[in-house]
């Protein structure tokens, strides 16, 4: 028997919390095929077996396990099940051959694909039917009460006497519902405190005209995308206009170590992403040495892997500087928090289009607000007004982000 211990996930990590069991007590298992998932308190990470062999599970689903705890035994002497055996030496579907020479793989009932518009079908009466056509019901929103979970006329007519209830939720309803904070949680919850509390944290604003990025974004993102194989969305222009804002104000990029200020000739960018268990802050290695498609790639990369939980500890670890996208979910202005222990964040806001002064004319603009949250201990109010200045400066004219300075003045030596 071959017992299956919790790994060392980091040097200040002592515990770990049991999220989910993949495969169930008594299954066969391969090895190294994913048998659960663990929580610290920074990530998510899978735990594999050892060997191959009868899984029994040791942990249940929420307990809180120590770092070396067994979690789990495998039991390698045992044999591997005829069903399981049987199933892996399964020939191939049987294949005709049309009329014009083309293979045809059989299919049995099971495998044919269901039409999505059958899946998406409601049932509903015909007076149901008319009504919600009517008067624009969504039919997610109406609860049926019909057998077959068929909407009958008096639930369509409850869902319109009732705007905003949500379906299945009785009237009047005051249940309430515990649930156990996760690790990840927790430790959200306390480095957002400890930012309020251990830092003289203010918040500047700006807006920025998004005329011209976004101009530029319709004339290439098809060819980018052509020969890059990603999309050109906006967080390369911003990841690429604080690099430059970085390395011009230094102290926005540094942080308070005890007595000393530590300041970083790189530019390693934390980016806020919304993960199913929690925020999480990944980052972009020397963020200032990448080219605009490489942002863009590394950025995909990073999101993928948060909202699948697979980012590492060394994807989470360091960072010199965050951006947060509020905007994604229509958030005109706000005041981010600072990711201690660093010093600065700037957040992205929704674009919006907004009546501007332009040339002593009032005109339409595409805008979008800008908030740079910093730590006042180590960063004046001039550097981090001129910081997002800068900022500024080089999203409305995206031409300076080929290297950092007007094209005209650079060829001029101003």
């Amino acid at each position: 028997m071959i017992d299956i211990k919790v790994p060392t996930v980091g040097e200040s990590i002592s515990e770990v919390t049991l999220i989910k069991w993949l495969k169930k007590n008594g299954d066969y298992v391969s090895r190294d095929e994913v048998i659960a998932e663990l929580e610290s308190e920074k990530a998510t990470f899978e735990v594999n077996a050892e060997q191959a062999g009868i899984l029994k599970t040791v942990g249940k689903e929420g307990d809180t396990l120590k770092i070396g705890d067994v979690v789990a035994q495998i039991d390698e002497t045992a044999a591997k099940p005829e069903s399981q055996s049987a199933a892996g030496n399964q020939q191939p579907a049987e294949k005709k051959v049309s009329s014009n020479g083309s293979e045809i793989k059989k299919e049995t009932l099971a495998e044919k694909p269901v039409s999505k518009a059958f899946a998406q079908d409601i049932k509903a009466t015909p007076v149901a039917s008319a009504i919600i056509a009517d008067k624009k019901i969504e039919p997610s929103k109406i609860s049926p009460t019909g057998s077959g979970g068929k909407i009958l006329k008096y639930d369509v007519l409850e869902a319109l006497n009732n705007p905003g209830r949500t379906v299945g939720q009785p009237m009047f309803s005051r249940d309430v519902r515990n649930e156990k904070m996760s690790n990840l949680r927790k430790t959200v919850s306390r480095r957002l405190v400890e930012a309020k509390n251990t830092t003289a944290m203010l918040t500047t604003f700006n807006e920025v005209d998004m005329s011209n990025i976004m101009a530029l974004r319709a004339q290439h993102k098809d060819k980018f995308k052509e020969k890059h194989g990603v999309n050109l969305g906006f967080m390369s222009f911003f990841t690429k206009a604080s690099c430059f804002a970085l390395q011009e104000w230094p102290a926005v990029n540094a942080y308070i170590d005890g007595d000393e200020i530590i300041y970083h000739n790189y530019c390693d960018i934390s980016i806020a992403v919304s993960a199913p268990k929690g925020l999480v802050v990944p980052v972009i290695r020397n963020a200032e040495s990448l080219s605009m498609a490489e942002i863009e790639k590394k950025v995909v990369e990073l999101a993928t892997k948060a909202r699948d939980n697979k980012l590492s500890m060394e994807e989470m670890q360091g960072g010199t500087f965050t951006i947060t996208n509020g905007g994604v979910f229509g958030s005109l202005m706000s005041t981010p928090i600072i990711n201690i222990p660093q010093s600065a964040i700037l957040g992205m806001h929704k674009i919006e289009d907004r009546p501007i002064a332009w040339n002593g004319q009032v005109v339409i603009r595409p805008m979008m607000y800008l908030a740079v949250s910093y730590d006042h201990r180590i960063i004046d109010g001039r550097e981090s007004v001129s910081f997002l200045v800068r900022i500024k400066e080089l999203l409305e004219n995206p031409a300076q982000l080929l290297f950092g300075k007007d094209p005209v003045k650079a060829m001029l030596e101003l």
